[in-house]
């Protein structure tokens, strides 16, 4: 999914309710790492940044070798009353009947939307929020971390209570002890090799087994650390981390596996079970936070933009309709049209709503960053285009350097414009160190070391990133571009092999002839250079013969031959369409219109060499 949204069933605490201003009374209190956006007073929104603050030095203190920048903003809508939140929650949650939500966490690739009513009830208010946080967090250990450790530790901090002085952890979760006491517990074998392709897993439904199982076996392991003075859970993950296997780095960590079993089954009978109460400081300087009064037209603004993330078109484009009437140069405006813009297909008008968003604001790194890649997906060729959309994503960069897309689309732009190959890979390789847990950063990746003649790599590449595929749709994503890949180092290791004996042949060819007293040589063609040329036309006679390709292009009356030695490394993009499956050049795209660019050969007996198709509707 583009977005995750998660709900919060446990309803805020009273306590945190907010004295009734005027509805249209909205304000922001900035905190060093969260924007609360609120229709209550100041008084709460600050106590919000605050909690939140709180929160985040937990996490600080408890993973202190991992790096808690999100690289995108997480903004806090903080709404007062039923009313309110009721006009900004999901679609499916407003019919009669339905489950009443005290928020919702919301997340996207630039940004992160927390959603909760200041009026609701719960023993745990901000639990859906610690836990999605914790996987936050995880992400950059996403490459190494086994599903059930990764689900137990967002289940065991989601129960945090933070206090003026000290901080309550790993309370116990009634609901998975219930569920584990009713139910036969999964082999811990099989917990251990759980993935998002398990039946035990199901992301939709955290009330299972697997759930549930994992809480416990953490909070074991945590309690029992702490009494015995023992570091199993660490030993577990460094294990891991040097690419053990799941079951040896437990049975090498924890012991039998089978006493574990019995002892995790004595834990979960027992009647009381021991938490955690840090002393530590979580104290956050609240001088720093920054509140003032928004406009009508900055609320609507945000919340407009919320809704869009959240689905709600309809509701989203009067909005943003009032917000730019009263106000047209409101940045958030634009960029929230150009995102619906682009998610409606309508890249153009999208492109047009960021590349204005940049002009009000050279220092918004999203509009920037948006711009370049709707530009990248519209096929644009000029070189006045190509230096703009290379501009701005490394505005993006300069702007957010925690801000991994950005680094993932300038190693596709130049990638596929196969120049600055060694900085390509470099982008890649942040991207994915900025986020792990990203599939699409590694195929991209990948595309740019068989861009490099580095198959093999590329393959490595793509198998990790098949071990981390979320969906059904990021494996079979990943797969076939892993069989392109497979082909392809396959094809150059078996050209590799003939050019070496061919070397090797005419080697000795040499020597017999230098011993004869003749001498030979050849002239060989090098890769071809000069001016990108484009022509536009119908594609005939395609031809492949490994991975060398041959076609014509017919237009204007006239045909011409084009060739390419290797049509991997051809950048096909598409106009107008949306290719169906996975694309095979030497199958689907005869007869078909595209835009071509081409070099001409540096030997004049030889077809020019392609090295782009769009393929066009």
């Amino acid at each position: 999914m583009w977005k995750r949204i998660v709900l919060l069933l446990p309803l805020l605490a009273a306590a945190l309710a907010a004295a009734r201003d005027k509805p249209e009374n909205w304000l922001e209190v900035r905190s060093p790492h969260f924007t609360v956006v609120t229709n209550a007073n100041e008084k709460a929104g600050r106590r919000i940044a605050d909690q939140f603050e709180r929160m985040r030095s937990v996490f600080q203190v408890m993973f202190p070798h991992l790096s808690i920048e999100t690289g995108s903003p997480i903004i806090v809508l903080a709404i007062k009353d039923e009313k309110g939140f009721r006009a900004l929650e999901p679609q499916a949650y407003l019919a009669k009947g339905q489950l009443k939500l005290g928020g919702l966490f919301l997340r996207a690739p630039d940004k992160n939307y927390v959603l909760m009513r200041l009026d609701a009830e719960g023993e745990h208010p901000y639990a859906v929020v610690y836990h999605e946080y914790t996987h936050l967090l995880l992400g950059k250990a996403a490459e190494w971390l086994p599903l059930w450790l990764n689900e137990g530790l967002a289940e065991f901090y989601e129960n945090t209570d933070i206090h003026e002085k000290d901080v309550a952890l790993g309370q116990p979760s009634p609901g998975n002890l219930e569920l584990l006491r009713e139910n036969r517990l999964l082999p811990l074998a099989t917990l251990f090799t759980v993935d998002t392709t398990s039946p035990y897993y199901h992301e939709q439904n955290k009330g299972s087994i697997f759930y549930a199982e994992s809480w416990a076996l953490t909070h074991y392991f945590h309690v029992k650390d702490h009494q015995q003075k023992t570091f199993r859970l660490t030993d577990y993950a460094e294990l891991l981390a040097k690419k053990v296997d799941p079951v040896t780095a437990a049975t090498r960590a924890f012991g039998d596996l089978k006493k574990l079993q019995s002892d995790l089954e004595g834990y979960i009978r027992q009647g009381t079970f021991s938490f955690f109460k840090l002393s530590t400081s979580t104290e956050v300087d609240d001088t720093t936070f920054k509140a003032r009064a928004l406009t009508g037209a900055q609320a609507d603004a945000v919340r407009a933009d919320f809704l869009a993330y959240n689905e709600r078109v309809a509701d989203a484009r009067p909005l943003l309709d009032r917000v730019l009437q009263e106000d047209p140069q409101n940045v958030s405006a634009h960029e929230t049209m150009g995102f619906l813009e682009f998610r409606a297909g309508h890249r153009d008008e999208a492109r047009k709503w960021y590349e204005q968003a940049v002009k009000l604001d050279s220092q918004n790194y999203i509009a920037h960053y948006y711009f370049a890649a709707i530009a990248m997906n519209t096929g644009a060729a000029s070189p006045g285009d190509d230096a703009q959309v290379e501009s701005s994503l490394r505005a993006a960069i300069k702007l957010n350097p925690s801000f991994a897309p950005a680094f993932d689309r300038l190693a596709a732009f130049e990638g596929m414009r196969r120049r600055n190959l060694d900085e390509a890979h470099l982008m890649a390789l942040t991207a994915t160190q900025l986020d792990p847990g990203n599939v699409g950063y590694r195929v991209t990746g990948a595309s740019v070391l068989m861009q490099m003649d580095r198959g093999t790599d590329a393959v490595a590449v793509l198998r990790g990133a098949l071990r981390l595929a979320k969906s059904p749709e990021e494996t079979a994503m990943v797969q076939n571009v892993l069989l392109h890949a497979e082909e392809y180092a396959t094809a150059r290791d078996r050209e590799k092999e003939q050019d070496r004996r061919r070397a090797e042949e005419e080697k000795v060819e040499a020597q017999e002839d230098a011993a004869s007293g003749e001498s030979a040589g050849t002239a060989e063609a090098g890769p071809p250079k000069g001016p990108h040329r484009f022509l536009i036309g119908a594609l005939q006679n395609v031809h492949c013969h490994a991975q060398r390709i041959d076609l014509t292009i017919a237009a204007k009356g006239k045909t011409m031959a084009l060739h390419s030695g290797n049509y991997y490394k051809i950048a096909f993009s598409s106009l107008g369409f949306m290719p169906k499956g996975d694309l095979n050049p030497c199958k689907d795209i005869e007869g078909m219109s595209a835009k071509v660019e081409y070099v001409e050969s540096s030997a004049k007996s030889a077809a020019p060499y392609v090295v782009a198709i769009e393929l066009r509707k």
